[in-house]
């Protein structure tokens, strides 16, 4: 499918700490710069040449997670702008909470929060469950706090 010394894009997994409520983060793949092809080492699977920054991911890839590059592409995201981990996951991190809504399911009143994501494709805003996000982001809870008093 791919020559060597050709340019391809690598797939990587977007991944939040916390459910989501929606599957567009499952749906929509993101890809990362152009990498060239250094050989072909089985019938599907190819050897690419990695930046530094990835030095700790294997070369090794199959043709499932590979894009063909072409001038002008669209799903790219540079590679300096994000957080990758060692098994290719995109890192997306909680940057503002947007708004504040309590929803009632029968008897059961379930606080949510509108989060703005470090996303690098469209709008980053989802509706998670207010306890989860305080336990794995207190930070962004006590910055948007301090932000609206100082308004």
């Amino acid at each position: 499918e791919f020559e060597v010394r050709e340019k391809v894009m690598l797939k990587v997994s977007p991944w939040k700490g916390v459910i989501r409520f929606s599957k567009r983060g499952k749906l929509n793949p993101h890809y990362i710069k152009p990498f060239k092809i250094l050989a072909k080492v089985e019938m599907l699977a190819y050897r690419l040449k990695l930046r530094e920054k990835l030095s700790r991911v294997p070369s090794t890839f199959y043709v499932s997670n590979l894009k063909k590059c072409f001038v002008d592409e669209p799903l790219a995201i540079p590679l300096d702008e994000i957080q990758i981990d060692d098994k290719l996951n995109f890192i997306e991190e909680p940057v503002e909470i947007m708004d504040r809504e309590v929803k009632w399911l029968k008897q059961s009143r379930i606080p949510i929060v509108k989060v703005r994501w470090n996303s690098r494709r469209g709008l980053g805003f989802t509706w998670e469950h207010e306890d989860q996000m305080k336990k794995k982001n207190t930070l962004i809870f006590s910055l948007t706090l301090r932000l609206r008093l100082n308004l």
